[in-house]
């Protein structure tokens, strides 16, 4: 993408050669597409690394679930070494670490702004302690965006509140929260592997998903999906992490490079989002989708279906 291109040329022109058999190698893997902001993030994180270190450090990148297939496979990899760099969704956090599920509460979050104020707070560097001593494998590196907000979608009925979604088979991942969620609206919650999302939609295994708008026009899911609410009811957070093993292996000059690609590549990610949206939504409505926007009050019944949730949340 143009801001990928542009931040990853400005920074190549301080590289020196890499000297490519003495490199420490660190591999990327995400199941998401060229067009991803994973992979523009990925991109400027590569050439920041590869010239911040002098050809100590390269990195290799493989998207479209070229290393891994699903994300079990990937979260297996990187937390048995095999895998440098992961990047999970808040829900998918919830496999390794349950309390996490909080970053996906419904309606947590009112904007971008105050979502990324509370994960550049002291809220990471929590989080990342409370993983490594649970798990012990991972470190969390950076959180920023991926896809920007979930809304739903729908194949065949414009939804404008939670009752328009009684009977709906939505899709999500296997987080609890995520099929809590549906549960609460009346929907039929419906876990369901990424690479499989599009046949699902087009065979009617589903009725819709919950997704942002770019990850939805990326994976051509819009060839099925022809109706969004903008409900907005999470953040779609991007938990960037690096093995602790990998991590531990580099030298103290190293890591500094390592954690400051992890900024630039934050910041990337997190204006791609924004940027892609406004073409995204373009080509979904030239693919004759429908994108419904709440009245305030419509907003706050979601919201208030949802509070059985955060109910689930504080007993479990």
């Amino acid at each position: 993408t143009t801001l990928a291109a542009a931040t990853a040329a400005a920074l190549s022109a301080f590289a020196a050669p890499l000297a490519a058999q003495e490199a420490k190698v660190l591999k990327i893997a995400f199941l998401g597409s060229e067009d991803d902001e994973d992979y523009d993030g990925s991109q400027v994180f590569k050439t920041f690394v590869e010239a911040g270190s002098n050809g100590s450090l390269a990195v290799e990148i493989y998207p479209n679930g070229r290393f891994c297939s699903n994300a079990d496979e990937c979260s297996e990899a990187l937390l048995d070494g095999r895998l440098d760099i992961y990047i999970t969704t808040n829900g998918g956090l919830a496999g390794w670490y349950p309390p996490a599920q909080f970053l996906d509460l419904p309606y947590l979050f009112p904007n971008d702004a105050v979502a990324e104020c509370v994960f550049d707070g002291p809220l990471t560097q929590k989080l990342r302690a409370a993983v490594l001593e649970e798990v012990g494998a991972a470190r969390l590196m950076a959180i920023s965006n991926t896809g920007g907000w979930r809304n739903i979608a729908t194949t065949s009925k414009t939804v404008r509140g939670p009752d328009d979604v009684a009977g709906l088979k939505l899709r999500t991942i296997g987080a609890d929260v995520q099929i809590e969620l549906v549960k609460a609206l009346g929907g039929s919650p419906t876990p369901i592997a990424w690479p499989e999302v599009y046949t699902s939609l087009a065979t009617g295994v589903v009725d819709g998903t919950k997704n942002g708008i770019t990850d939805i026009v990326n994976m051509k899911f819009h060839d099925h999906l022809k109706h969004i609410v903008l409900d907005g009811h999470a953040y779609m957070g991007a938990l960037w992490w690096m093995s602790e093993e990998s991590f531990q292996n580099l030298d103290d000059a190293e890591k500094r490079i390592v954690f400051d690609g992890f900024q630039e590549l934050k910041w990337t990610a997190r204006q791609a989002p924004k940027l892609k949206a406004v073409a995204a939504y373009a080509a979904f409505r030239d693919a004759g989708g429908e994108i419904y926007t709440p009245t305030p009050q419509e907003r706050a019944a979601f919201q208030q279906a949802a509070q059985p949730v955060w109910a689930w949340y504080e007993k479990n």
